[in-house]
């Protein structure tokens, strides 16, 4: 094989459709676009979703939902996450360091999920009422 002998495969190239070129090609005279209308003319076409004047389905249906931008921002880690952490004292970025929380995250909160036996001081990440009971049950604290 030679880079001058290369061609496509069979089938894979085949000629662009000329329409408007006379009555012998079947696509003459009107070009396949038939008589009169919008969709005839050239430039003439209707926005994606248009339904002739009838409101759109888009429209009919009720909005619904919600999807908050600052949610990438928030991060949650369980209390079983946290008895098997090393150290005493945890704050965002130890977590992020462990990878428990993304490095996006700005906010950390830890919820009541799992146990907590050993004692550990939280800067700067929230806890739920039931996380700070737990925690503090253990002799830890949250600031």
């Amino acid at each position: 094989m030679e880079l001058n002998t290369i061609k496509p495969a069979e089938g894979a190239k085949h000629a662009k459709r000329r329409v408007g070129r006379g009555i012998g090609s079947g696509l003459g005279k009107t070009a396949g676009r038939g008589h009169k209308g919008q969709k005839s003319r050239a430039g003439g076409y209707h926005k994606v979703g248009f339904e002739g004047g009838q409101m759109p389905l888009q429209r009919r249906l009720p909005k619904r939902g919600f999807k908050s931008l600052t949610l990438k921002y928030n991060a949650e880690i369980t209390l079983s996450d946290l008895q098997g952490l090393a150290g005493d004292e945890i704050d965002v970025s130890t977590l992020k360091a462990v990878g428990l929380v993304p490095q996006l995250a700005k906010s950390v909160k830890v919820i009541l999920s799992g146990k907590i036996e050993r004692k550990v001081a939280l800067k700067g990440v929230n806890a739920t009422k039931g996380a700070k009971a737990a925690i503090e049950a253990a002799g830890g604290s949250v600031a």
